[in-house]
């Protein structure tokens, strides 16, 4: 299998979800049925930092977590036996919060799929978030495909 890069328009192909929710902007990486690595633009303007937290503003960790479910959903639903599947965000584990995620900084996602039950249509995938070439976060990401 070849390495692929994804634009926008390509991801918007691939999962559900639109802004302000779409929080993945390239797929600079992927390889196909194995690893990815995303990018993703902390926009300043984005509404969150209204009020998280207006002296200080950080992107919340729920968000952080939905990157890198995000960035997992692209991976797996290019597999073609997922594809045009809904993925569903059932769990996660193992979550660890390092660095600081501030409006302006440009994250690096790096997901792979670390467990598979093909009968279930569940798949765990293990992420890390870099900010600045420091790992922000990382986690196992489980998600079901429906």
């Amino acid at each position: 299998m070849s390495h692929l890069r994804l634009n926008l328009e390509k991801i918007k192909a691939i999962i559900p979800h639109r802004d302000p929710m779409l929080l993945v902007d390239e797929v600079v990486d992927m390889m196909p049925e194995d690893s990815i690595t995303s990018r993703f633009y902390v926009d300043p303007d984005r509404d969150i930092f209204r009020g998280h937290f207006p002296e200080e503003p950080v992107l919340p960790g729920v968000y952080t977590v939905e990157i890198m479910a995000q960035t997992s959903d692209i991976l797996i639903l290019s597999c073609e036996r997922y594809a045009g599947k809904t993925p569903l965000f059932i769990g996660i584990d193992s979550v660890k919060f390092r660095w600081k995620i501030k409006p302006g900084d440009t994250l690096e996602i790096h997901s792979r799929i670390s467990y598979e039950n093909t009968d279930k249509a569940i798949v765990t995938c293990s992420a890390e978030v870099y900010n600045g070439g420091v790992l922000a976060c990382e986690g196992d990401v489980t998600l079901a495909m429906r």
